[in-house]
Parts: C-alpha cells; structure tokens; sequence
C-alpha cells in the first residue's frame, strides 16, 4: 500500500505490476478510482460559467457528451485536468484526487450569481473498466449497452442492480469506460465485476497504481505533478489542443502572449539507452550543457523500452534530436521521440 491523495491505496496487487499491466493491454483491468472527486454545477448560468472556467469548448456539448479540459490559473499554468459531463440538467466535473479541494475551493472563488456548486465526490463511487474486452465484459452485465456510447459519450444504465452513469473515458490509453455509482455498493460492484468477467471467460483482474502509471505513461496522458502542475503552461505542456481561444477562459491572456513569443521549452519525449531514466534527472545535449529535465520515466512494457517525459529547450524539442539523460552522474544517449509512444489496436 502506499499513501496517495489521502487514501493508501495498492501500487499493484498479488498479480503483480508488470501482469496488470499486460492484462489491461490484452483484455481487462478494473481500477479503483474512488479517490477522483465529482462536482455538480447547476443553475441558469452553470453553462457560461463553467464555461470560463476550463479552457476547452463547451457550448458544443450537447447530452450525452463530455470532453476533457484544463483548469487553469491567470498565468495559464495547469490547476488540474479535467473532463467535463453534459448532462440534462446540470454540468459533472470530474477532477484529480489530490487537487479535489484545491479546485472546489478555486470553483466556489470565481462562482457568480445563478451558479450551484455541489461537491458530489463523497457519496459518487468510482471503478474504470478498460482494455479491448472491456466492453464486451460491461455489455454482458449491464441492462442497457454501454456499446451505444461514442467514445467520450456517456450514458445510464444497470449492472447487477446498481444504477451507473458510464462514461467512455479512461486514463490508460485503452477501450473502455468509467462507472459512477454510489459509494454505499462499491464492494459489491468491485467483487461483482471480477465475478462476472471468470463466468464469462474474460480475464478481468484488479490493478494497482504502478500499471496505471505505466499505461498512462505509454498513452501519454500527463500526471499531475509531474507532465502538467501549476508551475507549467498549458502551451509548452503540448495542450493547446485542449485550449478554445475563440471564447473566453481564465488563462487566455497570459497564453496568447506565451503563443506570440513561443515557449521557452516543450514537453518531449525521450527514448533512452543504458539504464532507467526517472524524475528530476538532468537531461543535457551531447557536449554536457544541461538543457532540461525529466518529469517522469520508466520501463515501458508495451514497446518494451526505457523511456522518459522531459522538458527541454523548445529549440531541442524536435524528435530525433540526440540528447542525454545524466542517470547517476552518468550521461546515457537519449532521442527525442513522438508521443504517445503507444497506441492501441482500437485507435490505428
């Protein structure tokens, strides 16, 4: 177990981290993801101000939608990430375990008058089901497919008597979706699930936090602290994807002129040669001048390479630019690569 948010929750289970790793990219991995918190903003002017809010746009989301966004402070640094649930009659955040308060409290700062913010976190569950069976193990046990929803699409079904919202989001690069429920049928659902998937004959274990960083890591989703934080902007992050600067959001400003004189470095990343890259170890060009950064690193098991996240100088950002990480006082050799470095079946 290991303290993460305020939970202890497992690094990895008795399969072990590298097996869940695998199982999620071949058929199915459950994850407890009770830790993430849940707000509800209603009222008549919910959509203008949730809106201004996130940096993405909104007023295209029509039921049953949702998109994922950045929070973002008047620098234009990242709070959190987030995704954002059109519902009938009100708007579901979704956002990071340990910036659970920081962004309800950040919400409730800027809330105007017609704006309802209910924080929903303690009484809403949370399991993401994900892998390429996924949805074949979730239409098997659920009263209405989750099939019908369109990727990033919700919808409201039951599955052994407990009403969920399915949302078809995840964070491992996989097929699949996350259930909302309430809290009180968590280990219910849990065992009901794992249960259903051996009747059924689809491998179906539970994962721990090692695998999840290990599969975001390779889809390259960033990680709070780490690829994204409040001291990184949203444009050398590599998300003015996620930016709609045609309507107004907290942050623009402070983006638009970062965009006029280009950021000063970029999130790359790094595929590397000789030993184990991790966070915090100095990334330099090949005559030694330090030039950046890592932010996170690893063996990655998919493509079954050593590989790292960093920030460098954005003039270095370009993949196949040769560089070096320093991993105990040692340089090894390190290319600039294309991210995510990986992609499953579903998306090629």
């Amino acid at each position: 177990m290991a303290p993460f948010a305020d939970y202890d929750m497992p690094i990895s289970y008795p399969t072990g981290a590298l097996e869940e790793h695998g199982i999620t990219r071949r058929s199915v991995g459950l994850f407890d993801i009770d830790h993430m918190g849940q707000f509800e903003i209603s009222g008549p002017s919910a959509e203008s101000f949730v809106s201004r809010m996130v940096s993405a746009r909104i007023s295209d989301l029509r039921v049953p939608m949702s998109r994922y966004s950045l929070l973002l402070n008047e620098e234009g640094c990242v709070l959190d990430d987030l995704f954002v649930y059109r519902l009938p009659e009100s708007w579901w955040i979704v956002v990071n375990a340990s910036n659970r308060e920081a962004d309800l409290a950040w919400f409730k700062s800027k809330a105007t008058a017609g704006v309802k913010i209910d924080d929903r976190s303690d009484e809403t569950y949370m399991i993401a089901v994900q892998g390429p069976r996924a949805i074949e193990l979730l239409d098997a046990v659920a009263t209405e497919p989750v099939s019908a929803a369109g990727r990033f699409d919700w919808c409201r079904t039951e599955i052994g008597g407990v009403p969920i919202l399915f949302g078809r989001t995840g964070y491992t690069g996989e097929d699949g979706g996350e259930l909302f429920f309430p809290a009180e049928k968590a280990l219910f659902l849990w065992e009901y699930l794992l249960k259903k998937g051996s009747e059924a004959g689809i491998e179906t274990k539970a994962i721990g936090l090692a695998a999840r960083d290990s599969l975001r890591f390779e889809a390259g989703m960033p990680l709070h602290g780490h690829e994204i934080s409040p001291s990184i902007n949203a444009l050398e992050a590599g998300f003015k994807w996620a930016c709609d600067f045609e309507k107004e959001f907290i942050g623009k400003a402070a983006l638009e002129a970062i965009a006029a004189r280009g950021p000063a470095r970029k999130l790359v990343g790094l595929e590397v040669s000789g030993g184990v890259p991790r966070e915090a170890y100095q990334v330099a060009e090949p005559q030694g001048r330090v030039v950046g950064r890592c932010v996170a690193g690893m063996f990655c098991p998919s493509v079954k390479k050593y590989a790292a996240n960093a920030f460098v100088e954005s003039a270095l950002a370009t993949p196949g630019t040769a560089l070096k990480v320093i991993i105990r006082g040692q340089p090894k050799d390190a290319t600039v690569v294309k991210r995510p470095l990986y992609i499953p079946a579903y998306r090629r």
